[in-house]
């Protein structure tokens, strides 16, 4: 989570799922998609230091911080959109990555804003 987000941003982080709901809550009002967009490329010595570590085999530790990174801002992101138009939750969330270019990759977080409370 990011420390610059506000504190309603905060506390939404920890009402985001990917299923359509949670469990003793409910919907009481739909704002609508909100999203998170980061496009990341890797560097010449990111590739380099990658392309060796490929030769070992296993995790391609270089990429893996690359994505779980450009991951947490595109989240990040969505969570402030999300706050931003006065939501407390966020349901249905989802993932998507498309490179744009070679070595260029959009990742963006999406899911659905919305007003919840105890059911």
């Amino acid at each position: 989570m990011n420390a610059m987000m506000t504190p309603q941003a905060q506390q939404l982080h920890a009402w985001v799922t990917t299923a359509n709901g949670f469990e003793g809550y409910k919907v009481v009002r739909y704002i609508g998609v909100v999203r998170g967009l980061t496009v990341r490329s890797r560097s010449v010595i990111g590739q380099v230091g990658a392309g060796l570590q490929s030769l070992f085999g296993g995790n391609i530790t270089l990429y893996s911080e690359l994505c779980e990174h450009a991951r947490q801002e595109a989240y990040d992101l969505m969570i402030t959109h999300a706050a931003q138009m006065g939501a407390n939750a966020i349901i249905a969330m989802r993932y998507d990555a498309t490179e744009l270019a070679q070595g260029i990759t959009e990742v963006l977080a999406y899911g659905t804003a919305c007003v919840i409370e105890p059911a």
